[in-house]
């Protein structure tokens, strides 16, 4: 836990603080191009989740907007029902109710996927309950860059390079927003600390047997030798630039050549042999989303092990993602594994 006196005004638009200000009003005009009068926010407690709260609190004195504060606890740790409860008295302080929900999913080997995807679960599932479309995420800039390095290291190509969408569709219903994609995570400290005066700290966001802590842990070299991560940023944005064009295309392909069921998906496998290999790694991780909606694609070398096993004529079954690809008459077709 880190604290400090608690001294913005969040009715007056963090007055007096001029970076924080700015931040807001960048904020502001984000959710006003939205429109919407109710959003979900995922709170952990940390001092990103923490800022985004402070923020949203702060909206509403300029817009009549329902926020509805959710807290995930995975039961992981044996002190994490006090630690949300800690959460939940700091934000009762600002008259912010918070709702903690315990995930009952046994998590057995990928905790961070597993959990996130719990997580998106569960807020998903209230969303829909309560009438909700957007769901409110504190993502920040260092975030963005640690992806664009974790999807580097699985040999990403343009889409995975571009990084997190700031908005992007969980299902039909529900999207997830993230805001705070430019904002430095020095400045989200520094909200949530001038607004509650603490922030808690999740001591698995230190642990090295996690990639991402590993990648996190590069910033520090990385910057020492004049790589910066705002330089990375930008690089991050016109690759998202080009990546806008590149899905134009592969939307209509996806549509030429899927066909999906609720457990099942159909690929026309006369028109996919005549794709690039790009295109064709492209498909096949767009149709495991399809069906599993994970948040990372599989890596490029298993991707390309599983095109070179389809072009074999004694094709029979082959697992990737989670699902089982198999030949069904004249098309390739992938289920839940």
């Amino acid at each position: 836990m880190s604290k400090k006196n608690s001294n913005v005004s969040l009715k007056n638009d963090f007055e007096g603080f001029k970076d924080l200000s700015d931040i807001f009003i960048n904020f502001k005009n984000k959710l006003n191009s939205l429109k919407k009068d109710k959003y979900v926010v995922a709170v952990s407690g940390g001092p990103d989740s923490l800022a985004l709260v402070a923020l949203t609190k702060a909206y509403m004195y300029h817009r009549k907007t329902k926020f509805h504060y959710i807290l995930v606890d995975h039961n992981i740790r044996k002190d994490s029902h006090q630690e949300a409860q800690k959460v939940k008295k700091l934000l009762k302080k600002k008259n912010i109710n918070l709702k903690i929900f315990l995930n009952k999913k046994i998590i057995i080997k990928n905790f961070q996927a597993e959990a996130r995807d719990a997580r998106y679960e569960i807020l998903t599932k209230y969303c829909k309950k309560n009438k909700v479309k957007i769901i409110l995420t504190a993502h920040n800039l260092e975030d963005q860059v640690e992806t664009f390095f974790i999807r580097l290291s699985r040999g990403s190509g343009l889409r995975g390079l571009s990084a997190m969408k700031t908005i992007r569709k969980i299902d039909n219903q529900i999207s997830l927003f993230r805001p705070l994609l430019d904002i430095k995570k020095k400045h989200l400290i520094n909200i949530s600390k001038n607004t509650f005066g603490t922030f808690f700290k999740d001591p698995s966001n230190s642990n090295t047997k996690y990639l991402r802590t590993k990648v996190r842990n590069l910033k520090k070299p990385l910057e020492n030798s004049g790589i910066k991560y705002e330089q990375i940023f930008r690089s991050i944005q016109n690759l998202s630039s080009s990546r806008t064009m590149l899905d134009r295309y592969l939307d209509n392909t996806f549509k030429d050549l899927i066909q999906k069921s609720k457990r099942e998906i159909s690929i026309n496998f006369e028109k996919y042999k005549n794709l690039s290999k790009y295109t064709k790694m492209a498909l096949i991780n767009e149709s495991i989303k399809k069906l599993k909606k994970n948040y990372y694609d599989p890596r490029s070398k298993k991707v390309d092990n599983l095109i070179k096993n389809l072009d074999k004529k004694d094709f029979k079954k082959s697992t990737l993602g989670g699902c089982v690809f198999f030949k069904k008459g004249e098309n390739v077709c992938l289920k839940v594994e």
